[in-house]
C-alpha cells in the first residue's frame, strides 16, 4: 500500500493515532475500512490530466483510485448509426444520379456536372447553418429525426418520378425531378453536421479521435452497403433501362431502421448532461473551448482563434491536395495507361481498404502520441506517396497498389484527427457551429480543387497531377505545425521550472 492513501485513510483520525497500542489499533481498523470503502463507496466524478479518471472523497474512507478513460465503443456505434446512414445514402447519390441524369434525361457532360456540384454548393450554407441552429435549439435528435424522414420520402418520389418518366413532356419531367433533387439535397445538408456533433456532444474531449476513428469506420461500411446493392438490386428491362426502384428502396430502408435504432437507444438529454458534469472529460484550466468576454461578447483568446485559423487551414490544403488526386486519378489512368480504368478502380479501391483498416488503429495511436503529431505522419506519408507516383506512374505497376495502401492510412491519419481538433476548442453550447466551420473549409476546397487542378492539367499535362497534390499535402505541414490547441495531449513544459509552476 501507498504511503499516500496510509496517510489517506488515517489523515482524519489523527488526533487519536499515537504510539501506543490503542491508537495503532484505530490506525489499523482505518486502513481496513478505507480498502473497502474505496471499492464501495467512491464514485468517479471528476476527470484529470492525461486521460484518468479520479476518485472523489465522499468521506474519510476513500482512496485515490485511477483507471484510464475508455471509450464507450457501443454508444459510438450506435451515435455513428446516423452517419452509417448518410453515408450510404451518398454512394447512392454520387453513384446513380449521373446515370440518371445521362440515360433518363439525355444531359451532356457539361450540364451533368454542373448539377452534381450543386450539393457541394448548398453544403456551403446548410452546414454551418443548420450546426448552428442545432447549437441554439440544444439538441440534435430532431434535426436527425426530421432530416431523415424527409429524405426517405423525397427519395421514394425520385424512384416514382424517374420510374414514370414521360417522354412526351422531358423538359417538365426534368422540371420535376431537378426540384425534387433539390429538395432532397437540402433534407440530407439539414442533419448531417448534426448527426456528427451528436459525437462530440456525448464523447470526452481525449477521447475524439478515437469516436470519430468509428464513425467513420461506420460511414465506409455504410458505403459499401450501397455497392454491394447497386450490384445485386438494379434490374433492367427489355428495353435496357435501368430500374433502380429496389435500390432506392433498399438505401431508404436502411435509413430508417438506422435512424430508429438511434432514437430508441441513444438518450441525448442524459448523455450530454453528464459529459457536461465532468467538463467533457478534462479540467478547467486544460479547456481549450474557454472564452473570454470582450465588448459585452464571448470570444475565444486570439492565441486560441489563432490554432482553430490554423487547423482550417491545414484541413483546406489537405483537400485541396487530396481530393485532386483522387478526382482526376481515372482520367489521368485511362489517357496514360492501357486498361487504365479497370487499375485505376483498384488503386482507389486499395486506398479505401487501406483507410478503413486504419480507423480503429489510428485513433488509439492518436490517443497515445497526441492529434497533431498523427496528422503530421499522415501528411508526410501521403507526400511520399505522391512523391513516388509522381516518378513511378507513368506506367502502371503492382508498386502502385502499396503506394496507394500508403495514401489511404494517411487520409485516415488526418481525417480522424482534423475534427476532434476543431471540436477540442468548441464548448458544448457550439459544437454544430464548429462542425459547420469544418464542412464550409472541406467542401469550399473540395469545390474548387476540381477547377485548379482542371488549369494545372491543361496547361502542363497529366503528369501534373500528383506534383499538384504533393506541394499542397506539403504546404498543409505548416500551419499544423503552428498550431498550439486542439491537441489531446497538453504541451509539455518548456523548461524543468515551468513543470512546478503553480497557482498560489
Amino acid at each position: 500500500m501507498r504511503t499516500t492513501q496510509l496517510c489517506r485513510a488515517i489523515w482524519p483520525l489523527k488526533p487519536c493515532v499515537s504510539l501506543s497500542t490503542d491508537g495503532m489499533i484505530v490506525a489499523y481498523i482505518s486502513v481496513i475500512l478505507g480498502i473497502l470503502g474505496k471499492y464501495i463507496i467512491c464514485v468517479p466524478n471528476a476527470v484529470e490530466r492525461g486521460g484518468v479518471y479520479r476518485y472523489n472523497h465522499y468521506n474519510i474512507f476513500c482512496f485515490y483510485k485511477e483507471r484510464p478513460m475508455k471509450l464507450n465503443y457501443k454508444r459510438t456505434f450506435l451515435v455513428g448509426l446516423a452517419f452509417f446512414s448518410i453515408c450510404a445514402f451518398w454512394q447512392m447519390y454520387d453513384g446513380i444520379i449521373p446515370l440518371i441524369l445521362r440515360d433518363t434525361y439525355g444531359l451532356d457532360n457539361k450540364l451533368r456536372g454542373i448539377v452534381m456540384g450543386i450539393d457541394n454548393m448548398l453544403a456551403l450554407f446548410l452546414l454551418p447553418l443548420f450546426g448552428a441552429l442545432s447549437d441554439k435549439k440544444g439538441r440534435r435528435m430532431p434535426f436527425i429525426v426530421i432530416g431523415t424522414a424527409l429524405a426517405v420520402v423525397l427519395t421514394m418520389l425520385l424512384a416514382y418520378i424517374i420510374r414514370h418518366y414521360n417522354a412526351a413532356a422531358p423538359t417538365e419531367s426534368l422540371m420535376i425531378f431537378f426540384v425534387s433533387l433539390m429538395a432532397l439535397l437540402v433534407s440530407m445538408g439539414l442533419y448531417r453536421s448534426p448527426a456528427v456533433a451528436l459525437m462530440a456532444d456525448v464523447t470526452p474531449k481525449p477521447l475524439r479521435s478515437q469516436g470519430n476513428a468509428v464513425i467513420n469506420l461506420m460511414g465506409a461500411f455504410g458505403g459499401l452497403y450501397t455497392l454491394i446493392m447497386m450490384k445485386v438490386a438494379v434490374t433492367t428491362d427489355a428495353a435496357g433501362n435501368a430500374n433502380y426502384t429496389a435500390l432506392f428502396a433498399s438505401v431508404a430502408g436502411l435509413m430508417v431502421t438506422a435512424i430508429a435504432i438511434l432514437v430508441l437507444t441513444i438518450r441525448e438529454k442524459k448523455l450530454v448532461a453528464e459529459m457536461k458534469a465532468i467538463n467533457y472529460g478534462v479540467s478547467e484550466d486544460e479547456d481549450q473551448g474557454k472564452t473570454e468576454t470582450v465588448n459585452g461578447k464571448e470570444k475565444l483568446p486570439k492565441p486560441v482563434l489563432k490554432s482553430l485559423l490554423l487547423i482550417l487551414t491545414t484541413i483546406g490544403l489537405w483537400f485541396l491536395g487530396y481530393n485532386a488526386v483522387t478526382t482526376f486519378f481515372t482520367s489521368y489512368a485511362t489517357a496514360t495507361w492501357s486498361g487504365g480504368l479497370s487499375h485505376a478502380s483498384t488503386c482507389l479501391m486499395v486506398a479505401t481498404v487501406a483507410a478503413v483498416a486504419s480507423y480503429i488503429p489510428i485513433g488509439m495511436i492518436s490517443a497515445k502520441i497526441g492529434r497533431r503529431n498523427m496528422i503530421r505522419i499522415g501528411l508526410l506519408t501521403a507526400a511520399a506517396g505522391f512523391a513516388v507516383a509522381t516518378f513511378c506512374a507513368r506506367e502502371f505497376s503492382f508498386y502502385l497498389y502499396i503506394v496507394f495502401a500508403v495514401v489511404g492510412f494517411a487520409q485516415a491519419s488526418v481525417t480522424v484527427n482534423t475534427f476532434p481538433m476543431v471540436w477540442e476548442i468548441s464548448r458544448s453550447g457550439n459544437v454544430g457551429k464548429y462542425t459547420g466551420f469544418y464542412y464550409t473549409v472541406s467542401m469550399t476546397a473540395q469545390t474548387v480543387t476540381p477547377f485548379l487542378v482542371g488549369i494545372f492539367l491543361d496547361k502542363l499535362g497529366n503528369d501534373a497531377l500528383f506534383p499538384y497534390g504533393l506541394v499542397f499535402v506539403l504546404l498543409a505541414l505548416i500551419p499544423i505545425s503552428l498550431a498550439k490547441h486542439g491537441d489531446n495531449r497538453p504541451e509539455a513544459p518548456k523548461s524543468k521550472l515551468e513543470a512546478f509552476d503553480v497557482d498560489d
